[in-house]
Order: C-alpha cells, then sequence, then structure tokens
C-alpha cells in the first residue's frame, strides 16, 4: 500500500461511522457560512456525499464559489476536509444513497427534482486523532499540567488527496 493509499485510509477510519458534519461554503458576499449536514453511508474513496434541496443557500454558494470545507469530530478525533463541491442530480446515486436521516430532512424523498446530492472531491484534509480515546487525553493533558510540558494530544497530520 503507497504512502498516499495509507492517508486516504485514514481519512477514511476517521470519517467511519460519523453520523454529522459541519459543512462550511462562502457565500457571494464572502461571508463564510457553516451548518450542519446528514453524511452518507459510502466508503470513502476521496468523494464525501450529501442530501440538499436545489434551492437551498449552500447549493447557492457552491454555485458562486465550489471550494468548501466540512469538519467532523468525535469523542477524540477531529478531522478537516477541503474540497470542490459539485451539485448532482442523479435519481439512481440519491435511490442507492437515500435513508432515514434523508427522509427526515427530506421528505418529498430521492426521486422528487428539488432534492439534490452535494458530491465533495476532497483535496486535502488534516485531522488530530487521539489514540485511546478520551481518557489517554485526559492522561496526556494532566501529565502536561503537572510537568508544565506541552500537551501532546496525539496525532496531527495534513493528507493532500489531490493523488486519485
Amino acid at each position: 500500500m503507497s504512502e498516499h493509499d495509507d492517508a486516504v485510509a485514514k481519512v477514511a477510519e476517521l470519517l467511519s461511522g460519523k453520523k454529522l458534519a459541519m459543512l462550511g461554503t462562502t457565500a457571494p458576499d464572502g461571508t463564510l457560512m457553516s451548518r450542519p449536514m446528514a453524511l452518507q453511508e459510502v466508503e470513502f474513496d476521496g468523494d464525501v456525499w450529501l442530501f440538499a434541496e436545489r434551492d437551498s443557500r449552500k447549493v447557492a454558494h457552491i454555485g458562486h464559489l465550489p471550494q468548501v470545507n466540512l469538519a467532523v469530530s468525535g469523542l477524540s478525533t477531529w478531522l478537516s476536509v477541503t474540497g470542490l463541491a459539485s451539485v448532482v442530480d442523479d435519481v439512481e446515486r440519491k435511490k442507492r444513497l437515500w435513508n432515514a436521516g434523508a427522509a427526515a430532512w427530506l421528505p418529498q424523498g430521492p426521486e422528487d427534482p428539488s432534492v439534490v446530492l452535494i458530491r465533495i472531491e476532497a483535496t486535502s484534509a488534516e485531522y488530530w486523532d487521539t489514540p485511546g480515546g478520551i481518557v489517554a487525553s485526559a492522561v496526556s493533558f494532566a501529565k502536561a499540567k503537572i510537568t508544565g510540558q506541552r500537551y501532546e494530544g496525539g496525532d496531527n497530520a495534513r493528507v493532500d488527496l489531490d493523488d486519485r
């Protein structure tokens, strides 16, 4: 396995099982905006998929400037994914990705023309991961406090995902 494959696998591991993320877009006036979005359960291959309504602000923002950020966190992991978003109107893909979470937000269903997918083609990611979870974080924090040495909170890396 190549170093790039290892990096993609690490990002996939940190995304695995996560249900929500904050999607950051840029409005036409330059204002940065973030909102919670449900992540679709698909194997991460460099793309992240989200459902949206065609006439939503986030879709308009993507039309203006497709560069987006997706922030995801767990109890002891944090992941920031930067990429280029596009709006995809593919009924078959919408049906394959449809789930109860999507239905809760978009009761009109996957075949309705107002429902679209947002595809984020990840270009880079940065993660912070604390092996051992929250307990290891607490121990490391206490150790730093007692010794006066800098807190070493685990693994941090920037991953280039453009090399597909």
